[in-house]
């Protein structure tokens, strides 16, 4: 074989299953296939590398020390690559009721959207959702149904939603925090996430404070992780108040009282046109949209001091299922 023709798949998968079983009909029957087509893809193997594999030692095969070397390199590799095509896979019965879905709000889906999937899952019959995270700009070639976003944009034809309008909240566990009020707070130092170096510039100038004014924290890179820092340290965080509504209703945080102040961040649902599941796409966005206007926003507001009418008017200009037609975007 020359290096020009490539090299099978499926000899290392053959090989990687006589190394596992030490035994050519054992491999063969594991892979479902004939002793003589393992050994085919085993001397093929070989004859590409240059090298011998394995040794016969009665009934087992053993292998070589350049086999172990190779085997250790491919083995995982391989699998990986078998996992993830399975698991990727859509069959035509499946995919009628599966979706992807792609963020790049890694804390909004820890926090808020994977706690509450099982609800869209059971109003939709019990379809399955695959969530994945990533940063990066998405491109029409990517596997995804919905894109679910603050920073990017989804340049291809679709559908949008504006899902959320983001509010930011000053919090702490109750135990520091509980019936004091700002002013009486600023000794604590506030944790800074370094993905979002927006929020507390925006939030300072919202309370009239100076950086000076404020003690500077430990930094993250994410929410999730400063989350559970304030959680149980002796600290303030200044987080969009959607990642923490479930938090603070569980007693695990309170907001500090006249600190919630708009970011100037919208959240958005782009659900692709070419989804292989257009409508349980669009019926995800809509399901969405409900649950980031309902979840906590009641104790969110009790908790900083707000009265239900302005909770009301800071989510008005979000109706339930406004959908654009983003072609084009």
């Amino acid at each position: 074989m020359s290096d020009e023709e490539g090299l099978s798949l499926n000899a290392v998968r053959a090989f990687v299953q006589i190394a596992r079983e030490r035994n050519v009909t054992r491999a063969a029957k594991t892979l479902g296939v004939t002793q003589s087509s393992v050994s085919r893809h085993l001397a093929v193997l070989e004859s590409y590398l240059g090298a011998k594999l394995v040794e016969r030692r009665g009934r087992y095969s053993e292998l070589t020390e350049f086999g172990r070397l190779f085997a250790e390199e491919v083995g995982e590799p391989l699998e990986t690559i078998l996992f993830t095509a399975q698991r990727m896979r859509r069959r035509d019965g499946q995919a009628m009721n599966r979706l992807v879905v792609r963020t790049s709000l890694s804390t909004f889906a820890h926090t808020l959207l994977i706690p509450h999937l099982q609800a869209f899952s059971d109003e939709m019959g019990g379809a399955v959702v695959d969530i994945t995270t990533s940063l990066s700009m998405p491109s029409s070639t990517d596997g995804f149904d919905v894109l679910l976003t603050r920073d990017l944009v989804l340049a291809e034809s679709s559908d949008h939603w504006d899902v959320h309008e983001e509010h930011v909240v000053c919090v702490g566990a109750p135990r520091y925090t509980q019936g004091r009020n700002l002013d009486a707070l600023l000794a604590l130092p506030i944790l800074a996430v370094t993905s979002r170096p927006d929020i507390m510039p925006t939030w300072l100038r919202a309370m009239e404070l100076r950086t000076s004014d404020v003690l500077s924290g430990a930094h993250y890179d994410h929410h999730y992780l400063a989350l559970q820092a304030a959680i149980s340290g002796r600290c303030l965080l200044v987080a969009p108040d959607i990642f923490i509504s479930d938090l603070v209703r569980q007693g695990l945080l309170d907001v500090v009282a006249g600190t919630r102040a708009p970011s100037g961040m919208r959240y958005r649902a782009y659900a692709a046109h070419r989804s292989r599941n257009p409508a349980l796409a669009h019926a995800f966005c809509r399901w969405v949209t409900r649950l980031c206007r309902g979840v906590g926003t009641a104790s969110v507001m009790a908790s900083a001091g707000e009265t239900n009418e302005s909770a009301a008017a800071g989510t008005a200009g979000l109706p339930l299922d406004r959908v654009t037609d983003s072609r084009g975007v």
